[in-house]
């Protein structure tokens, strides 16, 4: 017979409509070990068609990755994000949080609004608060969505310069860049 804390662990998840913290499932099942009942739901349903899935600090049930295209009735048309965008969401990844300022010095060119809007409207950066500095910038960070979507636990989850370059993904230009970051962006 299985553990009726575990099952009430499980039941909340199932029934959840967003991806609970551990605290957050405490509230409903109030003093137990939820670490350990969530271990042990993951174990129950591993090589199952769904699974307990953790994203961050944030726990849900998630389709087997191989299944998932079951549940796909229509194609998605999925946009592709300008090259900008695409080195924004990188420099704000890395750097967060970043202001305007510091994504348009790390890529040496000034970035359009829309830029950040086409981020903001695909949910993964969000503002991060205001750098207390002259004029009070607006910064910028990922989201959980933007880990839900790389597949990410967490930011420290992202390839460092070692794992770009060994998987040829780094142009002599970015090479070139890369080694800027290395150093810190001393050129003396």
């Amino acid at each position: 017979m299985t553990d009726p804390f575990v099952r009430a662990v499980e039941a909340v998840l199932f029934a959840s409509e967003a991806p609970m913290t551990v605290a957050m499932i405490a509230a409903y099942v109030g003093d137990g070990d939820v670490r350990a009942a969530l271990t042990t739901i993951e174990a129950d349903h591993a090589g199952r068609g769904f699974g307990l899935v953790r994203r961050g600090e944030h726990w849900h049930f998630e389709t087997a990755p191989d299944l998932a295209h079951f549940l796909r009735r229509d194609r998605d048309e999925s946009r592709r994000l300008s090259r900008a965008a695409i080195e924004t969401l990188a420099i704000i990844a890395y750097h967060e949080p970043a202001t305007r300022a510091d994504i348009e010095s790390i890529r040496g060119v000034q970035i359009s609004k829309g830029t950040i809007d086409v981020l903001l409207a695909a949910g993964w950066v969000r503002p991060a608060g205001r750098r207390e500095v002259p004029g009070r910038p607006l910064a910028y960070a990922t989201t959980q969505a933007f880990l839900d979507h790389f597949g990410l636990n967490s930011r420290r989850d992202l390839p460092g310069i070692d794992d770009l370059r060994a998987a040829s993904l780094l142009e002599p230009i970015d090479d070139a860049f890369a080694s800027v970051l290395e150093s810190g962006g001393d050129s003396d």
